[in-house]
């Protein structure tokens, strides 16, 4: 994953997962920083089932027992749907860091140019939750 906080291979961070029937259907990761806690990826094979929120809330529990103040995340701007799921879920857009997505392709060239609803994949955007 290289998003502007860094570059991150999410199999080594640390997380958690949403389980049915022994079947991985959902996984968050995150990471710890200055007294605040990163989601760097959140899945869920299962659309609208709650299982997206469900992580969030184990990732905000956890951030709250390991002293951080805050939880945040950053996406692209073509993600609407991650923008809505956030902000629904008490995240607010604080920062928009403009061109940041060509300076992803440079290390991770496959990012590709138009994303969803023909939106072109320029900025990030990061979004934040006080806890």
């Amino acid at each position: 994953m290289v998003i502007s906080s860094g570059v991150y291979e999410c199999p080594d961070l640390s997380g958690f997962a949403a389980l049915e029937d022994q079947e991985i259907i959902g996984l968050i990761t995150y990471v710890k920083k200055e007294g605040t806690c990163e989601i760097i990826s959140l899945d869920s094979l299962i659309e609208k089932k709650g299982i997206g929120t469900s992580l969030i809330d184990k990732v905000e529990e956890e951030a709250a027992r390991l002293g951080c103040r805050s939880l945040f995340v950053i996406t692209t701007n073509d993600n609407i749907q991650a923008l809505s799921f956030y902000q629904k879920r008490g995240f607010r857009i604080m920062e928009i860091f403009h061109d940041a997505v060509q300076r992803a392709r440079d290390v991770k060239p496959e990012i590709p140019a138009i994303g969803d609803h023909g939106i072109p994949i320029v900025d990030e955007l990061l979004l934040k939750k006080e806890i």
